[in-house]
This record gives structure tokens, sequence and C-alpha cells, in this order.
């Protein structure tokens, strides 16, 4: 967590529900758990919070910064499901081109 976000009993309750709404989130293929927003995999949902050598790991990304957005950090509506590592990658900027790869193929 950076030094911008707080840690409240209710701020850590909030995350917990957000994680498991999204491992329950059904895919239009039926697969079960919410993909990464920014790469659109699969999340390991079974991975625990402090496994910090898998970034396939869940992590509750906010779509727009907590450090330039501070009044959004606990708003549901900017909370993103993201791999540990795209999180880690994308910081506070937004997402960089290329990241992910395409949704569909485009030509």
């Amino acid at each position: 967590m950076g030094k911008k976000h707080t840690s409240t009993r209710q701020g850590r309750k909030n995350k917990i529900g957000f994680r498991e709404e999204c491992a329950a989130h059904i895919n239009e293929d039926g697969t079960k758990g919410a993909p990464c927003w920014i790469y659109t995999m699969a999340i390991d949902y079974d991975a625990s919070w402090d496994d910090f050598k898998n970034d396939s790991r869940f992590q509750r990304d906010h779509f727009y910064p907590v450090s330039t957005h501070p009044h959004l950090e606990e708003d549901p509506t900017n909370w993103m499901p993201s791999h540990a590592g795209c999180n880690r990658e994308r910081s506070n900027k937004a997402p960089r081109a290329g990241l992910a790869p395409p949704s569909r193929q485009w030509t």
C-alpha cells in the first residue's frame, strides 16, 4: 500500500468484500473470477494477498489513483480488479499502451 493510502477497519472490510465479489463474478464464457482490468487475463484468486512472488494474485486497483484523487479511495465505483504486477507496473499513471494483449483480433 502506498503512502497516500489510509488503512481503517472499514477500509480493510471493503477490500475483502470487493475481492470476494470479484472472485464470485461469472464471466461470459462461464468461468469464475473477474479478469484483470489492465491485462484482461485471469487473476489468481486462490493466492494469498501476501504471496509477493505471485504477480498474478488479486489486488484492488483504483481507476483514479489515490495520490491524485484521495477523496475516491473508498468509493466502490473507483475500484478495479487487477493483477498485483499490473497494479505495480501502472502505479499512479494511466495504463501504458501495449501492456495488455488485445481483447480480440483486430484486422
